[in-house]
C-alpha cells in the first residue's frame, strides 16, 4: 500500500457479515477509520514485518489491513465460525498470505504477538465484555490498539494500569453503525468511539 487512501479503498470492498448476530455485538469497523488507525500503527513500525494479531476479527478488516502494510503473520481469532469463514473468504481473495484462523473464545489465546489490533464488543449487550479482550490483549502483547466507547476511558486506563501498561494516544472517531437488528429505530446511529493505543510501561 502507497498510502492511507489506498488502502481504505481496498478495505471498503471487502464482504461483511451479512447477518450480524446481537450478542456478540458484531458491527462493522467502518473503512476509513480502520484505514486511520492501520496507518497510523504502520508509521509508528508496529505492523510491517511483525505479527499482529486481530481479536474478534469479524469480517478481518483490521488483519486484512495489516497484512497489506508488511504484516510478517497475521492471527484472526473469533468465537463466531461464520465471521472466520467470512475474514477467510477477504484474506484469500485478496491473495495475501502467512495467517493462521482461530474459531475460539478469547480468553482460549495464549501465543505471544508483537501488536493487537481490535474492535472488541462495547459492552452494550453485555457490561464490560471488551474486559476479556483488554486483558487477553495485554497479556498477548506490548502494544495494543483497540476501539471502545469513549464512556469506558476511565475503566480501560484503570485496568490498563493493573497490568503495567500505559494510554499512549487516543484517536477519537464518530462510529457510524446501520440499522442491523430488528430493534434498532433508526437507519444509522453515531456512536462516540476511541482507538486507544496502549503500550506497556
Amino acid at each position: 500500500m502507497k498510502s492511507k487512501k489506498e488502502l481504505e479503498v481496498v478495505l471498503s470492498k471487502l464482504k461483511q457479515i451479512s447477518s450480524p448476530k446481537v450478542n456478540l455485538e458484531q458491527y462493522a469497523t467502518p473503512s476509513n477509520i480502520a484505514a486511520e488507525v492501520l496507518w497510523l500503527a504502520f508509521m509508528n513500525g508496529d505492523i510491517k514485518n511483525k505479527i499482529v494479531a486481530d481479536f474478534g476479527c469479524g469480517n478481518g478488516v483490521l488483519g486484512i489491513g495489516a497484512a497489506l502494510l508488511g504484516a510478517k503473520k497475521i492471527i484472526f481469532l473469533d468465537a463466531d465460525n461464520s465471521s472466520l469463514f467470512i475474514a477467510k473468504h477477504n484474506f484469500e481473495n485478496l491473495k495475501l498470505k502467512n495467517a493462521i484462523f482461530l474459531h475460539d473464545d478469547i480468553m482460549n489465546f495464549n501465543e505471544k504477538v508483537d501488536t493487537v489490533i481490535q474492535n472488541p464488543p462495547f459492552g452494550v449487550q453485555n457490561e464490560h465484555a471488551d474486559r476479556s479482550f483488554l486483558i487477553r490483549a495485554m497479556m498477548s502483547s506490548k502494544t495494543i490498539y483497540s476501539f471502545h466507547k469513549m464512556e469506558s476511558r476511565n475503566f480501560i486506563t484503570a485496568l490498563a494500569k493493573d497490568y503495567n501498561f500505559k494510554l499512549n494516544s487516543l484517536l477519537k472517531f464518530k462510529f457510524r453503525l446501520k440499522k442491523t437488528q430488528a430493534f434498532h429505530t433508526k437507519e444509522d446511529y453515531f456512536v462516540d468511539v476511541g482507538c486507544f493505543l496502549l503500550r506497556k510501561i
